[in-house]
């Protein structure tokens, strides 16, 4: 009986196996990962970057950091190409874009239009001024509300969100492999960054995600720009945590209490785990109150 019950084990994940997301490349800094259909997600070096893989070629979500384009470049080549046909830039950052300079000179780069606009000019990244991004990095394709691909099998539909991370978000639907890419428009497990200084917004971020869990079904497979490939119920979680720690903030600005006041206050014990380096509670905080702070006079 015993050994009767050990086979049926045996071959019920051998028969699974392909289900579960499995490691392709165990070199390098960057590794994929295969999460369903033609979709795989490049992990390491703490950001997410989306490929597409099939007869059509190569279509990846963001490039990563420049220093890692090599190891990005390796990865893919595992999946058959270290040359991909077209690179989607869900928005402006340099973790997202780094690669593009290397990349561009035999992909096409595409991304709303905003994103080219910014980096062809001269921008504010985490209180640091960056020069104009060369021609050859820049996306030679953009659009304003969105476009498809139809591209290894299926379709691919790329959806801009205004105003909520940055001004040129765009998040990445992979139609039949049934996930979604969101990148910087969730953050799994910890306060997200949402850059004023390029076009973010507070409160646009939170009500982007209400509609994006709205328009996908239950069971897509969720991709955040950093933290683990993800699920509704986990960005139903932080999209609650969005409109809970905002409104904490609000109310007591409302009451015009100081910024240096509302820190020193603080969120309720349940948000201290979604602090994080990046955005501890503090920065979280004052992201949030200088969103608003022109709307109660401070």
């Amino acid at each position: 009986m015993l050994l009767r019950l050990t086979l049926l084990l045996v071959l019920f994940f051998a028969l699974n196996a392909a289900s579960f997301p499995h490691d392709v490349s165990q070199s390098g800094k960057v590794k994929a990962v295969y999460v369903s259909g033609n979709y795989y997600v490049l992990q390491g070096g703490g950001v997410n970057v989306g490929v597409s893989v099939g007869g059509d070629g190569i279509l990846i979500v963001d490039d990563h950091y420049a220093s890692l384009t090599d190891d990005v470049r390796a990865a893919l080549k595992e999946l058959g190409s270290d040359t991909p046909e077209f690179i989607l830039n869900t928005h402006l950052h340099g973790d997202h874009t780094g690669g593009n300079e290397s990349f561009g000179v035999t992909s096409h780069i595409i991304a709303h239009k905003n994103v080219r606009k910014r980096l062809a000019a001269q921008t504010r990244e985490w209180d640091t001024t960056l020069p104009p991004m060369p021609e050859i990095g820049l996306p030679v394709i953009t659009f304003e509300e969105g476009l498809s691909f139809h591209f290894n099998g299926e379709e691919i539909k790329v959806i801009h969100f205004p105003e909520g991370h940055t001004d040129g978000d765009a998040i990445v639907h992979f139609t039949k492999s049934n996930v979604l890419h969101l990148s910087d428009q969730y953050f799994q497990g910890r306060f997200p960054f949402i850059d004023l200084e390029n076009g973010g917004n507070v409160s646009n971020y939170a009500e982007n995600l209400s509609k994006i869990i709205d328009m996908m079904p239950d069971d897509v497979v969720i991709i955040p720009g950093h933290g683990n490939v993800s699920n509704i119920e986990e960005l139903k979680e932080f999209h609650n945590m969005l409109i809970e720690t905002i409104t904490i903030v609000w109310n007591q600005m409302s009451r015009h209490l100081s910024l240096e006041d509302i820190i020193k206050r603080g969120l309720p014990k349940k948000y201290k785990k979604w602090s994080w380096g990046f955005v501890p509670e503090k920065r979280w905080i004052t992201t949030v109150y200088d969103s608003y702070k022109e709307l109660v006079g401070q």
